[in-house]
């Protein structure tokens, strides 16, 4: 087993909110003297997302395993995007607006002939990002990604044009599922659109790609220098980005194109900046020189209570701890609350593995925050999921300042999942000595059982494939992922009212203390419900579950198994839909002796008003 990120730590400080950088340029040669200096704090600075690598051969099934998710505080939704054909002289468009940190214009570059199906988690919300964005996801080739942020030292962004132009890293992400059939393809894609239309960053960006041989970490650096560097991860490594890194690159990097990818003028920038000489030197760190900050230095902040930058502990307990990892256990690994709270947008496990028909690739989905949110494998093969997973207004960027259009106002007018594990979330983590652990008990007892199918899904869906039958295929797993989607909601909505119930008989519904607005009437609940403009302490931090002996971390999936059952969860609403498809779930082989017999307990239901 092989680990990465024990390299020498410098003065720099990662962490969600606070990112310390080198405040000058380095002595000439002097690598590790980028990040010496006295440092800035930036508050302000973007600290986003997390993903988990554990090549196959750590694995308990021989599959790669790749989990993460994007921190934006923005709405997110489900989407299997199709795959499309376009004339040669299609384009997309990429870039930023000039409302972005690192200002921008738009731009029109090539779009692909022909675009794969992928599944993605989308959100709304970057200043200056248009939306749609996204942080990869899984495409139909096998292939998923995920996007991490990774900083730039200021040297190097002080040197960011005026008006950016080219792909900003959602752009990458997206392009990256639409196009690549391996993750090092992956890689050539997004270096190579780099090289030939620029980057428009927003401080320091990563990616993570992987597919079921091997994975591979680039980070591509603001600046405007076209600077991007790309290392191999096999299968017998474990890789935390949380931020993105890279391990020092050997000088000879050129001739080793198996295990290192970068833009042409990697090594020569630096020389010709003055900042590094490759004389009596054998490797070259990117972090060091242009990243100005170091892995393993761990920073608390009111984002990232627990910590980040702690990418080396991480990487040690999958490796060590938890090898050889489930699927099960990286479905824990990712909701762990240390990192898993109100900034998660999401959860994605991706488990990749040579399937006999590309259509059986799934990507387990968490809709928002894993940390009380049930996973649901989303199959390449289904086509569409149910509209209380789609894009609602709840969390959406300009919603506010009009009204839903009439066109949007039936998809509107569902249930939104995430809303609806947002409430959850929020109850468990008031009191999470209370609920987190019986929460997280029903959910993966519910996940559990999905597991156990699993083999019975691909099995049939298989034999559709096997015989031609690709629409029945496509409906047999659309539905499938339906009805699971729908059980997970279901789920949500007994553990919201079952844990807002007990929380009203037991502690009450806290109210906001709020702000102290001199000459103001308005009561504290018509403040901001925005952080910042006056709150203090833990009234300006995020709701998260984390609490010092709250549980051992990592732990396995199930292991609060015993606390199932604990909570008093209302009864389900159930359609008669479900109702009969239950019943003839638990009278298999009897063909339809029980219909007649479902039909008048449905409707002796519905007469007594139950």
């Amino acid at each position: 087993m092989r680990r990465r990120g024990s390299g020498a730590a410098l003065s720099v400080l990662v962490a969600a909110g606070l990112v310390v950088v080198p405040g000058a340029a380095a002595v000439p040669g002097d690598a590790a003297a980028a990040g010496s200096e006295d440092g800035v704090l930036r508050p302000d600075a973007p600290t986003k997302s997390i993903a988990f690598y554990v090549g196959k051969n750590l694995t308990e099934d021989g599959a790669t395993l790749l989990g993460g998710f994007g921190h934006e505080p923005s709405s997110h939704w489900l989407e299997i995007v199709p795959s499309r054909d376009f004339p040669d002289d299609a384009t997309t468009t990429v870039g930023v607006t000039d409302r972005a940190g690192y200002p921008g214009e738009l731009t029109e570059i090539p779009q692909a002939r022909r675009t794969a199906k992928y599944i993605s988690s989308n959100y709304s919300e970057f200043e200056g990002f248009p939306a749609p964005l996204t942080n990869g996801g899984l495409n139909e080739h096998g292939v998923a990604a995920r996007d991490v942020w990774s900083p730039t030292s200021d040297r190097l962004l002080d040197k960011t044009d005026a008006v950016q132009t080219g792909p900003n890293y959602s752009d990458l992400s997206r392009i990256a599922m639409e196009r690549a059939t391996s993750a090092r393809e992956a890689v050539e894609i997004v270096g190579g659109l780099i090289d030939e239309h620029g980057y428009s960053t927003y401080g320091g960006n990563s990616h993570l790609f992987a597919d079921e041989n091997e994975g591979w970490v680039l980070v591509n650096y603001g600046g405007s220098q076209g600077l991007w560097a790309a290392e191999r991860l096999g299968p017998d490594e474990a890789r935390v980005s949380f931020p993105g890194y890279l391990d020092p690159l050997p000088l000879d990097y050129r001739d080793r194109p198996g295990e290192y990818l970068a833009s042409d003028h990697f090594v020569d920038y630096a020389v010709e900046q003055g900042w590094f000489d490759p004389a009596g030197r054998d490797t070259f760190d990117p972090q060091a020189v242009y990243g100005g900050w170091q892995p393993n230095e761990r920073e608390v902040s009111p984002t990232h209570p627990w910590g980040a930058n702690v990418q080396g502990e991480l990487e040690g307990e999958l490796a060590d701890e938890l090898a050889p990892v489930s699927l099960e256990d990286m479905l824990a690994y990712v909701r762990d609350p240390r990192w898993s709270h109100d900034r998660a947008g999401y959860g994605q496990v991706a488990q990749l593995s040579d399937v006999d028909n590309e259509n059986l690739n799934a990507l387990w989905t968490a809709v928002t925050g894993a940390v009380t949110t049930p996973y649901v494998p989303v199959y390449i093969g289904a086509e569409d999921v149910p509209p209380e997973f789609k894009q609602h207004r709840y969390l959406t960027n300009d919603t506010a300042s009009t009204h839903v259009a009439a066109d949007y106002a039936p998809l509107e007018a569902t249930e939104y999942a995430t809303r609806t594990f947002k409430r959850l979330m929020y109850h468990t983590c008031e009191h999470p000595e209370a609920f987190y652990r019986p929460v997280t008990a029903e959910i993966e007892e519910f996940e559990r059982g999905l597991v156990s199918e699993q083999d019975g899904v691909v099995a049939k869906a298989a034999r559709h494939y096997d015989a031609g039958r690709e629409d029945k295929a496509a409906q047999y797993l659309t539905r499938y992922v339906g009805d699971r989607l729908g059980a997970s909601l279901e789920l949500g909505d007994r553990l919201v009212g079952g844990v807002e119930n007990e929380t009203r008989e037991r502690f009450g519904i806290r109210m906001p203390a709020g702000r102290d607005l001199p000459g103001e009437t308005a009561r504290p609940e018509s403040q901001s419900m925005n952080r910042g403009g006056g709150l203090d302490g833990d009234a300006d931090g995020i709701a998260h579950c984390y609490r010092e002996g709250l549980g051992d971390f990592p732990r396995e999936h199930g292991s609060y198994a015993e606390r199932t059952g604990e909570l008093e969860l209302p009864v389900s609403w159930l359609s008669k839909e479900a109702f009969l498809r239950a019943m003839e779930q638990a009278a298999p082989g009897n063909g339809n002796g029980w219909r007649e017999q479902a039909e008048r307990a449905w409707a002796r239901l519905q007469n007594a008003g139950e």
